[in-house]
């Protein structure tokens, strides 16, 4: 079934989660799951590019520091970020459905993200890639 509205999730744009140690955890899923495992920074994780989604996305898997301040509250364990085709859209649809809109935005050459808090209290990072020339 398909919804046809401006602002649709297109799929899972990555799972972000904290661990004690990233570096272990990612090793782990390389060598049990196949991952290929690369560093970011001071995390580590794995690329999906599934066939459904946009030309320039893509799905991540990233294992964070567990002190890491990047999706929320210390309490919150992992962050969901949803592919979008239109983020501006996406984000007053979650709004009136009651959602917290963070303000922060950000522009990149891999695309456009912006936050929100959902009726539960998870972060949630939406991306809207850049669309191909």
């Amino acid at each position: 079934m398909s919804i046809s509205i401006k602002g649709r999730a297109l799929g899972v744009g990555g799972v972000f989660f904290r661990s004690a140690d990233p570096g272990r955890l990612g090793a782990w899923y390389a060598e049990h799951l196949g991952f290929q495992v690369e560093e970011w920074g001071d995390t580590r994780g794995t690329s999906f590019a599934p066939v459904d989604m946009p030309a320039a996305s893509f799905t991540v898997w990233s294992a964070f520091a567990a002190n890491t301040e990047y999706f929320g509250g210390s309490g919150q364990s992992y962050m969901i970020n949803l592919v979008v085709d239109n983020l501006d859209a996406a984000l007053e649809n979650v709004a009136a459905g009651g959602a917290e809109v963070l303000e922060d935005r950000e522009e990149h050459d891999f695309g456009r993200f912006g936050w929100f808090v959902d009726p539960d209290g998870n972060r949630v990072e939406l991306w809207e890639p850049p669309k191909p020339e």
